[in-house]
């Protein structure tokens, strides 16, 4: 596997309960039969929505590093064209969740990932999946901005160029995703320049230009605002609601307003210690943003939106 390559990638229902009816000997008794019951009707669940195609499935989700479970008994989907933000105090496995979505933890020394992660209904640890091919699909941006020492225009044209697509094509990739990643109308006349020479919040647009040059199906996010002044996160912000449009955004955040800004669905996790003394990270709730914050259905969760704990 090469480190470039993966680093370029970082880059989806009256029950007429019938009344029986009954047939009477005697003209002297009637017999009323009350209308049965109408069931109530149900509500159904976010899996049943037939709008809402899943783009991940994630089923007792498991992740053990040197042996020692990091993060355990993690249930939740992904929908396709929305953004989920997971949240949760430092150490509670947000990341290390996050990472499962393109098999990184496949580069990292003693990882172990057991459980199901299917991906538009595959198994995306089986075992003729391309690694590579799945990070070309599901792309990532980190923490900090890690632009290449190339030019801007490298940068961004790199992942297309080691997967083939012509030299005589690569102009207009670049240009398409540097105006995704609303970037292109600062650095248009200097894409010779070298990457690292644009701002923080410059780079973490190339970087995330980068990722949609190679057309993802999916871009993680973990925690691209941190190292961001109050504008820089703005900007960012605002580019994520108009690339949902096209594609499906997982973020990690230790912002919980940026959480609620943002994001369709979250995800709160937490951390608790295990009859070993040892940290492991759970899922305490999954749910509608909006509903998870203004009227969480754990009491874990209320104490952390609120600020008693994390």
């Amino acid at each position: 596997m090469r480190t470039e390559e993966d680093l370029a990638t970082n880059v989806a229902s009256v029950a007429t309960v019938p009344a029986d009816e009954m047939a009477m000997q005697s003209v002297d008794v009637e017999v009323v039969v009350p209308a049965p019951e109408e069931p109530e009707a149900e509500v159904p669940s976010e899996r049943d929505d037939p709008a809402r195609e899943l783009v991940f499935e994630l089923k007792d989700l498991e992740v053990r590093y040197s042996g020692n479970t990091a993060i355990r008994e993690v249930n939740l989907d992904i929908a396709a064209k929305e953004i989920t933000a997971f949240i949760g105090p430092s150490g509670c496995g947000k990341t290390t969740v996050l990472r499962c979505l393109n098999r990184m933890h496949d580069i990292t020394p003693g990882a172990q990932v057991i459980g199901s992660v299917t991906y538009h209904g595959e198994n995306l640890y089986g075992p003729k999946v391309d690694a590579a091919e799945v990070r070309r699909r599901i792309g990532m941006v980190f923490q900090k901005a890690n632009p290449f020492p190339k030019t801007i225009f490298d940068n961004v044209a790199y992942g297309p160029k080691i997967n083939g697509r012509k030299r005589s094509e690569l102009g207009d990739i670049v240009e398409h995703a540097l105006t995704r990643a609303a970037l292109w109308d600062e650095v248009k006349d200097k894409l010779k320049h070298s990457g690292l020479s644009l701002s923080g919040g410059q780079q973490q647009r190339l970087c995330i230009a980068r990722a949609l040059a190679v057309e993802p199906d999916v871009v993680l996010m973990d925690e691209p605002c941190s190292a961001l002044d109050p504008i820089a996160t703005a900007r960012i912000e605002d580019l994520m609601d108009e690339l949902k449009r096209d594609f499906t955004i997982v973020i990690v955040t230790h912002n919980m307003q940026q959480a609620a800004r943002v994001s369709d669905r979250t995800a709160f996790f937490t951390a608790e210690v295990d009859d070993a003394g040892r940290r492991v990270g759970r899922l305490v709730e999954f749910d509608d943003t909006e509903k998870l914050f203004t009227a969480p259905g754990d009491p874990r969760t209320e104490g952390y939106i609120t600020g008693r704990f994390g």
